[in-house]
């Protein structure tokens, strides 16, 4: 049996608590252990503030843990990252808008993925290599010259998808990636997402607390609540027969908003 392409074992996250005269310290994530398979995508769930978007900082980089081991592709993952895992693992934020520069083209935002890691950097002319990354995730050649203002919410998280693959990750870290989008094009970019693990043998770690987009695109599920790991199976293990009483609540909850919506 190989070995997971990402392993999380035991990650324990604190912050300082403002105004605390003894230095008390918040803690958000406590004992999270969780493993992403080569080609898999793992969805983290849970309310606000369960700590899954910490986890997510910390397997990126972005966050550094109080305890915990994590490796990748059977190596430790350092607190401070080389290059090449930086390429490597690659995030795609929530707000795609704020994620990319206003004031740069979208030609130039992709390319300049390729100027910080030429190790990865497309033989041939540099225009003709933007266009088949922006083709990649269903984006017409015009968009090079565009600015993000110029674009849809939808089109601005391609553009972030497009700057992410063009760096040949293995892992990608989708931080609440559709969330602010509206429903038609959420299902358009889960279904890129679902395309591109297909294509480019992509492990995805997916940061959601909307049970409904999970659903749709979720191997395994991972439920957290106030920092700790409560619940974890198949998509349809959890779905189908939650065992935790939070999850019960978490689906419950969905379900009546679908009720609402409907």
């Amino acid at each position: 049996m190989t070995n997971p392409l990402l392993t999380v074992d035991g990650l324990r996250v604190t912050f300082p608590v403002r105004g605390s005269l003894r230095r008390n310290r918040f803690v958000a994530v406590e004992g999270a252990s969780l493993t992403v398979e080569e080609n898999e995508i793992v969805a983290v769930v849970g309310e606000s503030g369960s700590g899954k978007t910490t986890v997510a900082r910390c397997v990126v980089g972005l966050q550094r843990a109080d305890a915990g081991v994590m490796t990748f592709g059977g190596s430790p993952l350092p607190a401070r990252r080389t290059p090449e895992l930086r390429r490597a693992i690659q995030m795609v934020f929530q707000d795609p808008r704020s994620s990319l520069n206003p004031r740069m083209q979208v030609g130039a935002i992709v390319d300049e993925a390729w100027c910080m890691h030429p190790s990865v950097a497309p033989p041939g002319p540099r225009a003709d290599a933007i266009v088949a990354a922006l083709a990649d995730v269903g984006l017409e050649p015009d968009v090079a010259d565009r600015y993000p203002a110029q674009l849809s919410g939808g089109q601005c998280q391609r553009v972030s998808l497009a700057r992410a693959l063009a760096l040949e990750p293995r892992l990608i870290v989708c931080d609440e990636a559709v969330s602010a989008l509206d429903v038609s094009v959420q299902a358009q970019v889960l279904r890129l997402l679902i395309e591109l693990r297909t294509t480019r043998r992509l492990s995805m770690l997916f940061i959601s607390h909307d049970l409904g987009v999970v659903h749709q695109i979720a191997d395994r599920v991972v439920v957290m609540r106030a920092g700790r790991i409560v619940e974890e199976g198949t998509a349809d293990e959890v779905f189908s027969a939650p065992g935790h009483e939070y999850t019960k609540a978490l689906l419950d909850a969905a379900l009546e908003l679908n009720d609402l919506g409907t």
